[in-house]
């Protein structure tokens, strides 16, 4: 049997900035990539921790420090907000046993500045 968990996430990263008139997606930091084991075009879960929304795109490479929410997703979140960006993979029982997800933690505690 196979199971869909949690690959990895990012844990409490805040938004940089938006962008409305882009066709849609998440635009991270290669840094945010590279921890989280994120590629271009992999599709992620974004948890709005600062409003509550909740929604599905994919991931394109950004600058260093980029969090952009592009397009229609750019209307569920501005500039401060936090996010957790989760990533899912199907893993069967025997590839469980060894396995832990990949956590990155930006921002711990309330993200107060």
């Amino acid at each position: 049997m196979k199971r869909l968990v949690l690959k990895s996430k990012i844990h409490r990263v805040r938004v940089t900035g938006t962008h409305l008139g882009y066709e849609g997606s998440i635009t991270l930091g290669p840094e945010y990539l590279e921890q989280a084991d994120l590629v271009p075009y992999e599709r992620v879960d974004i948890y709005n921790i600062t409003n509550g929304a909740r929604f599905s795109t994919y991931v394109i490479r950004g600058k260093p420090g980029e969090v952009i929410l592009n397009g229609a997703a750019a209307r569920l979140a501005q500039p401060g907000d936090l996010l957790i960006i989760a990533a899912y993979t199907w893993m069967d029982d025997e590839e469980l046993k060894e396995f832990r997800p990949r956590v990155v933690i930006v921002e711990p505690g309330d993200g107060a500045a």
